[in-house]
């Protein structure tokens, strides 16, 4: 009987809180276990696939380094057996005169066209060695004093033959380096001139890439900020690369490979064209570092749910009763008209839940009765608001006349037409609270608004209208143009001197779509602007309009578009369509397809959405 097993045993079949904790502690046994196992998998898998995507990423890298090596070579062979260059530098001999003067400047010229074709050239130069003179795309022309650095470039020349050699710009030269010879502070492709011509001189081509544009397309692919990419020749010299300071020369690894050791997880791709290889060493802690917060999390979990198991065995039973007790005789009070009841409630289980519901029902109700007097008052005191703002056009309308003659008595002939036209406008949008009118008076209104921009940006853009006659009278929406139109003149023409264009061209497509288009040729959106408003427009698309309010609160931008688009939508149905096409330099146009509708209809469309307002 003294054996500790036995009393376990005993204590077992006669305690149910015991054995309750004990059905716990045996539940969450190979629950405890299988979230190690999950934690650790998770790791080794995040390793592999972190591996791969790295691999992918390189392998991607390394194919557009070498098509632009590749382009390189071709441009360098372009440039070598040009018969155009090669008499420009064949006519003249060490003497630098007026005439090689004029030649060089052509060569330069041609040096130029073709350097601007490749976006991975810095620059193009080439050698003339009888005059010892270095024609370069970045710096023009100079002569090379330094008898050293002569001394090398004719080497190279009589070296290579038609071979290419990429060399480094702490290549040294002469004393010196190749970056300072080249003007360059990365590689650079050399090969010799008139390659067809076995009896050639000694004339090099040099060109250099640009090594900005090659490091920002290496760092786009690191993935975290101790990750550390770099690019390295068939010696082993590094090329570029985020860990450039590193320095030393490795043996190149086989195509790909994985190294991994007990800090970094090391991947390395080779050229198959250039014997290049490129190289990303990321820090494991960096890829564990969600999963070891998971670890940390799982141990947290196991702790709390073996105390949760040891206490909820004790108090599983506890305190049923009087929370059933308490609950109806809440109801009753309920029942007898006491809204002010409230149950003290400490549970967090099922009938704690069920208190807590009890209570929020009572305030409801309390709630639910104040709110109707409330929506009495608040009824009444919107109907004094509108009483009181149908006041305030007559006064507006006023003013801004009083304004335009008195710009008439001081003769500010433009302050008293724009005041003029936003007089207009701005009677013409009231309209007495009518939300359809016809495409003609519609354009009357915006040319209003669009007459006090011209004024505003002294007249630096025309508009034009192109209407079909069967368009005219067709009913639309008000105020449905003046957001587009603004976003042209705002965003794409502001800024132009002169020369600006505004079109507005409205006509009926298949007797069913009237098709509105507003087009400028001003500043455009750049791609990935165009992609981003796209994608906005996509999934505005797909919401409810009805709950466009609340949904939109926190947008920042395209506030003109997205109300076009909530409002076509919202009266015009699914059938409606809002596209937009620019090009950075070249201007917008965005086009508005709107299903034929009578007047009758676009009034009765709004009805809906006020009773669905009033019911919220």
């Amino acid at each position: 009987m003294n054996n500790p097993l036995s009393r376990l045993r005993d204590r077992f079949q006669s305690n149910i809180q015991f054995r309750l904790t004990c059905y716990f502690l045996l539940i969450l046994l190979p629950l405890v276990l299988a979230s190690l196992f999950a934690v650790e998998r998770s790791r080794h898998i995040l390793l592999e696939q972190a591996a791969e995507r790295s691999e992918t990423a390189l392998s991607s890298a390394m194919d557009y380094i070498d098509l632009t090596l590749q382009n390189v070579e071709e441009i360098s062979t372009l440039v070598a057996t040009d018969p155009d260059l090669l008499q420009l530098l064949n006519k003249h001999g060490e003497r630098v005169d007026a005439a090689a003067v004029v030649d060089f400047a052509q060569v330069l010229g041609k040096l130029s066209n073709v350097n601007s074709v490749n976006r991975m050239v810095s620059q193009i130069a080439v050698y003339h060695m009888p005059s010892q003179m270095l024609v370069s795309t970045r710096d023009g022309g100079r002569m090379v004093d330094v008898p050293a650095q002569r001394r090398w470039l004719e080497r190279i020349a009589a070296e290579n033959g038609t071979a290419i050699a990429y060399l480094l710009a702490e290549e040294e030269v002469g004393g010196g380096q190749l970056g300072e010879l080249a003007q360059t502070d990365g590689v650079s492709l050399v090969r010799t001139m008139d390659l067809y011509n076995s009896q050639r001189r000694g004339d090099l081509v040099l060109i250099s890439l640009d090594m900005s544009r090659l490091t920002n397309l290496m760092q786009s692919l690191l993935p975290s900020p101790g990750t550390t990419i770099y690019l390295r020749t068939e010696t082993g010299q590094i090329v570029a690369g985020s860990s450039r300071a590193e320095g030393g020369d490795v043996v190149p690894a086989s195509s790909p490979q994985r190294e991994e050791d007990a800090g970094m997880l090391t991947v390395s791709i080779d050229s198959s064209y250039s014997n290049w290889q490129l190289t990303m060493r990321q820090p494991r802690h960096e890829l564990y570092a969600k999963t070891d917060q998971l670890r940390v999390y799982t141990l947290v979990i196991i702790v709390i749910s073996i105390l949760l198991a040891l206490g909820i065995s004790w108090v599983i039973y506890a305190g049923i009763a009087a929370p059933v007790d308490k609950l109806v005789k809440g109801m009753k009070r309920v029942g007898g008209g006491a809204l002010t009841v409230r149950l003290d409630n400490r549970r967090q289980d099922e009938l704690g839940y069920l208190t807590e519901a009890f209570n929020r029902m009572v305030v409801d109700q309390r709630r639910l009765i104040e709110d109707h007097y409330e929506q009495q008052l608040r009824l009444a005191k919107t109907e004094l608001n509108f009483l009181q703002a149908q006041i305030n056009p007559h006064f507006l309308y006023n003013t801004l006349n009083s304004i335009h003659r008195t710009a008439q008595n001081y003769e500010a002939e433009e302050i008293s037409e724009m005041v003029l036209n936003l007089s207009r406008f701005f009677r013409l949008s009231l309209n007495k609270g009518e939300a359809v009118i016809t495409v003609d008076e519609c354009l009357s209104h915006l040319h209003y608004y669009v007459r006090v921009q011209q004024l505003r940006f002294l007249d630096s853009f025309a508009v034009e209208y192109r209407v079909e006659a069967a368009a005219r009278d067709v009913p639309i929406l008000k105020l449905l143009l003046q957001p587009l139109v603004e976003n042209a003149i705002l965003h794409g023409l502001e800024g132009r001197d002169e020369g600006g264009r505004l079109l507005v061209a409205v006509r009926v497509v298949d007797e069913r779509l009237l098709q509105i288009e507003v087009r400028d040729n001003g500043a455009g959106m750049s791609a990935a602007r165009a992609h981003y408003v796209r994608q906005e427009m996509e999934r505005l698309a797909r919401q409810d309009f009805h709950l466009y309010s609340v949904s939109e609160t926190a947008v920042r931008d395209l506030f003109g578009l997205r109300n076009v688009l909530a409002r076509i939508k919202l009266y015009y149905g699914a059938g409606a369509e809002l596209a937009i096409e620019s090009r950075e330099g070249e201007g917008t146009a965005v086009t508005l397809r709107l299903p034929l509708r009578s007047r009758e209809a676009l009034d009765a469309a709004a009805l809906p959405v006020h009773e669905e307002e009033q019911t919220t």
